[in-house]
Formats: structure tokens, C-alpha cells, sequence
């Protein structure tokens, strides 16, 4: 995984929970590819259908708040979404993003200092968040170091499958 990242955004409210992420009747299959066309459904039926590879959701408070279906961030993931900025995260989701090699930032970017469509570089070592488009530029909190090993691993299984296999 590259610890730098880069692609256009979307921001997105406050308060997304799981079910606006991805609705409960889709919670019959953990296929991504069955779960990423209805990802962010309940907030706007065409969003996935736009979000392309390498996009970066932006988001308020709160984000991945609700129930704790890993459905939510497998859905994210499967949209190619690169990772998710907001202000806070719900705790579960937020440990499940990262079991699930989804990267979250945590930051209290300027309110107006990102639109959808605007172009990022993210940073995921240092924390640092670029607006390319306008040049502004923010600090997010860094991803801890055994998180960012998840992340490299592709998520929780396949960082403890590495670890076994090299025991």
C-alpha cells in the first residue's frame, strides 16, 4: 500500500451511520462486489455509481456511527474508495476499516477547505492532508504504526495469516 495517496473528494455530512452507508437489506452477503453498488444508497442512490478507484470520502462527526455491521467499511473498500477523512468515527467502524484495510484520518480540517470534486494528496505516515485544488493544506492525526501494518497487510486476517505464516 502507498502511504501516499491521492484522488478526488467527496464530502459527504455529519452523523453517517452504517445504515446510510449500507442498508440493512444488503446485509445478506459479505461480497464486496455485491455490497459496493449500494454503498451510500441511503443518502444518495447515484453515489456510488460515482465514486471511481482511488476517491477519498470527506466527512464530518461521527462517521461509520450505528450498528457495527463490517458491511459498511468491506462496501467502501469495494468502491475503491482510498480512504476516509473526518472529524471523528463511530469506534466500531472505525476498528473495522481498519480490520478490513480501509484507512482512516482523523482531522479537524477548516470547514469549506475541501469540496466534492476537489483534488487531495493525503499522507497516511505523517498525517498531512493537501488540497491540491485550491492549495490548502491540513493536519490529521497519524495512523499508529500497528495500524498502518494492517493496512500494508490488507486488513486484520491477512496481517495475522503473514505473521503465522512466518512462525
Amino acid at each position: 500500500m502507498a502511504n501516499v495517496l491521492t484522488g478526488r473528494a467527496w464530502v459527504l455530512g455529519e452523523h453517517i451511520d452504517t445504515d446510510v452507508i449500507i442498508p440493512a437489506k444488503y446485509l445478506i452477503t459479505f461480497d464486496p462486489h455485491r455490497l459496493a453498488p449500494h454503498c451510500f444508497e441511503g443518502l444518495d442512490p447515484s453515489l456510488a455509481s460515482e465514486i471511481q478507484p482511488g476517491d477519498i470520502i470527506v466527512a464530518g462527526h461521527n462517521f461509520g456511527c450505528g450498528s457495527s455491521r463490517e458491511h459498511a467499511p468491506i462496501a467502501i473498500k469495494a468502491l475503491g474508495v482510498s480512504c476516509v477523512i473526518a472529524r471523528s468515527f463511530g469506534q466500531i467502524f472505525y476498528r473495522n476499516a481498519f480490520n478490513r484495510g480501509l484507512p482512516l484520518l482523523e482531522s479537524d480540517y477548516p470547514v469549506g477547505s475541501i469540496r466534492t470534486g476537489s483534488r487531495l494528496r493525503v499522507d497516511l505516515d505523517g498525517g498531512r492532508v493537501e488540497n491540491e485544488t485550491t492549495g490548502a493544506a491540513f493536519e490529521a492525526m497519524p495512523i499508529p504504526a500497528f495500524m498502518q501494518e494492517l493496512l500494508a497487510s490488507g486488513g486484520l486476517i491477512p496481517h495475522v495469516l503473514q505473521q503465522m505464516a512466518r512462525n
